[in-house]
């Protein structure tokens, strides 16, 4: 019997094939679980730090483990400080990340998570944003600034293998403890980002914008935000239970704010009876207006926040603000992206709702922004970042500027005039008005769409639905023959008058799509047989931009609201955040005036009166006028930037550019080819 012998190409398959084939079969055996990398790289210890008064913060530290990292230290401690819990409890139980972001947990550094005073396994009394003290006279004057340096003071004695500096961070309310450990720091302390920081409630965080009460983000939170007596560890609770899906109806039916906190919360969260009662900027609020204490900050700063954050918008500029004023010689810089509340700590930030941004800004602001700083004032590694770093929307571009507001932007108003036109060239007509009538039993919802919840992509929604109102004035420019870009503060400035003692005065501006904008998906021309969810049509799609109340009761200050004398014409200048956008040639842009922004602030009944406890027939319906003629005009004031002076050198370093999709054969392709190729050469040297 012959034995046939393989040739070699046949052996080598044979080989691959037996190999593949075991490869298979181990696989195929029950592998082990690969351990978790927090509890196989940290070692978790908790401490009960003592402060000055002798109250105990409960304070969970997480230590690399000795050989886990090539970095083998000393490491610096990066705190965060939070009224939310630091669960898990137990020097066995491990969370499962640690840090701002997967960077920090790999990157050899001391993690520090503390309950604030008051809160979860802290002893002491929680207070509101507890006031700073500038003058403290001893050990019983107490704040989050001294809570802070205790603890640093604590750390570095107690804990080894460190390198004796500290960064701090936190978000929303950790933002708050973030600004505050900022002022008279411990010296350890080298770097802080306080991030949608709430800063002054009353002013334009999360409770009132422009006197009017935040009424369903406030609710829902202290729904579940609820005073706690003597240490403990949370607890599954139930959510609150609205009865219905529709907060719209939720919030009508429910009448004034005194009735709704007697009918739900019966007396039980004094903390949202505090928000509900102090509705002028008295004692309460100033006093917790972090901003104005701002002083003897000698930590590199880099604040954070969102052109879309539905509940601390102001929060972060007040913050940038004060910082850059008191202290000068300071490292401070401002990172504005389009997030919503949190949203750079989180997915990839490349849309929100319908509107979409063309890269993922989120994991650009984590990897190449927030790391990097960090990095460079804890460990010595890299540069600093800009003064502003900052993502112009409309044209999805990150930008860098050595001050905020940009020193080239200058101010232009868009004027209101006749049939509904807005325009930069002022209103000529020696009498112009609109009138709409306003009614608080029929207020205009916030969104087109029935909702149980604030959701936060209301801050780019499209507001077709508001412009076919009635009780909504509307003006829209012409077609822009160029790019209009916009950069700080909208400050509305508007003469009005009402038939009735107080109103309401809602403006919102919104970048209107051309109508052939291209739809995501398209299949070509229409088709009756929509079965599914109706489609996204783009074309003419009206994306807010900005948009706040303003209760007129307050245009002479805040402390002291004045009635409006009816039918007599009054001035009405307020300001709205901050935004960097860029109208695009051959868009609109729009500006709407409304009297009710309904549930996301309560309804004022067009009486001045006490809103909390206004009874049903106080709320009525009423006439209000816009002016737009030559001597009473009305508009809104924005900080434009000329086309001709946007520097090549604020582009350098930005990893994204504008998508070209079809909207870019509208807004001229040539020169937005001629720009990069500009910066590119630039990079090149």
């Amino acid at each position: 019997m012959k034995v046939r012998r393989l040739s070699l190409p046949a052996m080598v398959v044979l080989f691959f094939a037996i190999a593949s084939a075991r490869s298979q079969e181990k696989a195929a055996e029950p592998q082990p679980p690969a351990p978790e990398f927090v509890p196989a790289h940290y070692t978790k210890y908790e401490f009960r730090i003592p402060m000055r008064d002798g109250k105990r913060l409960f304070t969970a530290v997480y230590v690399p483990k000795l050989g886990a990292f090539h970095d083998p230290g000393p490491y610096p401690f990066l705190m965060d400080r939070t009224p939310y819990s630091v669960a898990p409890y137990g020097e066995d139980q491990f969370p499962k990340h640690l840090g701002p972001s997967e960077e920090f947990e790999k990157g050899g550094y001391i993690f520090v998570y503390q309950d604030v005073r008051g809160r979860w396994m802290s002893e002491g009394a929680f207070l509101e944003m507890r006031p700073h003290i500038d003058n403290k006279k001893g050990p019983q004057d107490v704040d989050d600034a001294s809570d802070t340096y205790d603890t640093i003071e604590f750390l570095l004695k107690h804990v080894s293998n460190n390198n004796g500096k500290v960064g701090i961070w936190g978000i929303s309310y950790p933002g708050f403890y973030t600004s505050a450990s900022m002022i008279d720091s411990h010296p350890a302390l080298v770097a802080a980002s306080p991030q949608a920081p709430m800063t002054d409630l009353f002013l334009g965080d999360d409770a009132y914008h422009g006197g009017a009460f935040m009424l369903s983000a406030n609710f829902g939170f202290y729904a579940f935000f609820r005073p706690q007596e003597g240490p403990q560890t949370p607890k599954q609770t139930t959510p609150f239970d609205f009865g219905t899906p529709d907060t719209y109806e939720f919030y009508l039916k429910a009448g004034n704010l005194a009735n709704l906190e007697k009918q739900y919360l019966k007396g039980s969260n004094w903390l949202f009876n505090d928000q509900m009662k102090h509705t002028t900027y008295d004692a309460y609020w100033q006093e917790r207006d972090l901003s104005r204490h701002m002083k003897n900050v000698k930590c590199a700063v880099l604040v954070v926040g969102g052109w879309f954050d539905a509940e601390d918008l102001s929060g972060p500029y007040r913050t940038f603000y004060a910082a850059s004023k008191f202290n000068p010689e300071t490292p401070t810089t401002l990172v504005e992206g389009p997030w919503v509340h949190g949203g750079w700590a989180r997915g990839e930030g490349s849309h929100l709702g319908d509107v979409q941004f063309g890269s993922n800004t989120s994991e650009y602001f984590r990897q190449q922004i927030q790391f990097p700083f960090f990095e460079h004032y804890l460990k010595g590694k890299g540069e600093a970042p800009s003064k502003a770093v900052v993502f112009e929307t409309g044209t999805n571009v990150w930008r860098h500027f050595d001050q905020w507001p940009p020193k080239q932007a200058t101010p232009k108003m868009l004027y209101f005039h006749a049939g509904g036109k807005l325009s930069f060239e002022p209103p000529t007509e020696i009498q112009s008005r609109d009138d709409y009538e306003s009614d608080p039993n029929h207020p205009v919802p916030f969104v087109g769409y029935t909702t149980n919840t604030v959701p936060q992509r209301y801050m780019v929604d499209d507001q077709r639905f508001a412009s076919t109102r009635t009780d909504v004035l509307t003006y829209v420019s012409d077609l822009l023959e160029e790019d209009v870009t916009i950069a700080g503060p909208i400050s509305p400035k508007l003469k009005v008058s009402s038939s009735s003692t107080d109103s309401d005065f809602d403006v919102k501006l919104i970048d209107v799509y051309p109508n052939d904008y291209p739809n995501p998906g398209e299949e070509g021309r229409p088709n009756k047989r929509i079965l599914d969810a109706p489609p996204l049509l783009m074309g003419g799609y009206q994306q807010l931009l900005r948009g706040e109340p303003f209760r007129a009761k307050f245009r002479n200050g805040w402390e002291k609201p004045e009635p409006l004398v009816p039918e007599k014409m009054t001035d009405l200048n307020f300001s709205m955040p901050d935004l960097l956008h860029t109208f695009r040639r051959g868009h609109r842009i729009m500006v709407q005036v409304q009297s009710s922004w309904f549930p996301l602030t309560d309804r004022n009944p067009q009486v001045f009166t006490d809103i909390p406890n206004a009874p049903p027939d106080q709320f009525t319906k009423a006439t209000e006028q816009v002016f737009h003629q030559k001597d009473a005009a009305s508009g809104a004031e924005v900080l434009v930037i000329n086309a001709t002076k946007v520097s090549i050198k604020s582009l350098i370093g930005c990893n994204w550019w504008p998508s070209l999709d079809s909207e870019r054969k509208i807004v001229g392709l040539t020169a937005e080819r001629k720009l990069r190729d500009q910066t590119n050469r630039l990079h090149a040297r």
